[in-house]
């Protein structure tokens, strides 16, 4: 884009006493608004695996419940902060990605709980998939948002591509929305099952062990289902990704505000995992509301090369109903149904 952006900073008494490094320019915010952000999330991931779950256990739903509520309550006051640092805009815009991020990526959990059926893997370990795959999120949300913020500002032509993207993605959601994801004939799952030794069963929490190959007879690294499921959610949340990540730059083309609205509504979400996947059968037409968004955002992003804006608020809370009479209308219509039987888990050494 070839405007400068100018980004207003209120910066308390405190503050000034901060090296000066700290409010260098770094992808048009001030350096110490990254170290913050980066500091809160290595503080909830610690948190997380070393206190709260230092040992193995099943995650009921209303500790799910918990957690989740306690990340949103992190993510509220950092957009709160974010509001009152950089003004009413940046907060809106925060905000909104938060909660766009947060109903795209609904259905990426419905897609990790078929993979943890699929795969047998038990409650007792599903944390600990999360919990990795949640290192991997940061790290390639980054790379993509990094590459998606340096193309709109290089060729701000781009955005008619991802509203495109987005509109296209919208309508086919509507007509597989009562498909079942399956990974029978899963290409990532054969990928993985040609290239590297898989045991046929879980050991415990390991993710990779040693023993004896039957073809050769020797002592050889073998990987676990538990690694199988790490690798394809990962690969899985990639693919969602990039509908989000263009989704959100309809909203907002700031990189700080698209990344940590994006890493705040999965860190979230990853917490209401377990109370989720217990109601997947509760949230059959959730995908039609998911749908409606992507497509007002594509057309949103479409719309702003060519100088229209439509305000943030009004995004926000078009956002917000959509998705809450989703949800209503699923809960309504499925108020009699019961939970299909989850298949038995692999057994664990």
């Amino acid at each position: 884009m070839s405007e400068l952006q100018v980004i207003t900073v209120n910066v308390g008494p405190a503050m000034e006493t901060l090296p000066a490094f700290l409010f260098s320019d770094f992808l048009g915010t001030p350096a110490y608004f990254w170290v913050i952000f980066i500091s809160v999330v290595i503080g909830l991931l610690v948190l997380d695996l070393g206190f709260l779950h230092k040992g193995q256990k099943e995650i009921e739903a209303k500790e799910s419940f918990l957690l989740y509520g306690g990340y949103m309550a992190i993510a509220f006051a950092f957009g709160a902060w974010v509001w009152y640092a950089r003004g009413s805009q940046s907060g809106l815009e925060f905000f909104t990605g938060y909660l766009i991020e947060q109903s795209l990526a609904m259905d990426n959990i419905f897609v990790i709980a078929t993979v943890f059926a699929f795969l047998g893997i038990p409650r007792l370990y599903q944390h600990r998939v999360l919990f990795w795959g949640i290192l991997g999120v940061i790290v390639f949300r980054a790379i993509l948002i990094g590459v998606g913020a340096a193309l709109v500002m290089s060729f701000q032509w781009i955005l008619f591509l991802f509203g495109a993207f987005l509109v296209f993605t919208g309508l086919k959601m509507f007509k597989t929305s009562n498909e079942k994801p399956s990974l029978e004939d899963n290409w990532m799952l054969k990928l993985i099952k040609r290239n590297f030794r898989v045991t046929d069963r879980l050991h415990g929490e390991k993710f990779v062990v040693r023993q004896i190959d039957p073809r050769t007879g020797k002592l050889s690294l073998f990987i676990t289902p538990l690694l199988v499921a790490l690798i394809i959610v990962e690969f899985v949340d990639l693919v969602f990704a990039v509908d989000s990540v263009p989704a959100i730059f309809a909203v907002t083309q700031d990189p700080f505000i698209v990344y940590t609205s994006n890493i705040f509504a999965i860190l979230g979400l990853r917490a209401l995992y377990f109370a989720l996947a217990a109601a997947m059968h509760r949230f059959k037409y959730l995908q039609y509301s998911l749908a409606v968004i992507l497509v007002l955002v594509g057309i949103k992003i479409f719309l702003v090369p060519l100088g229209v804006k439509i305000d943030t608020a009004i995004s926000l809370a078009v956002t917000i109903g959509v998705l809450a009479s989703g949800i209503l209308w699923s809960l309504w219509k499925t108020r009699n149904d019961r939970p299909e039987p989850a298949p038995a888990p692999n057994h664990a050494e």
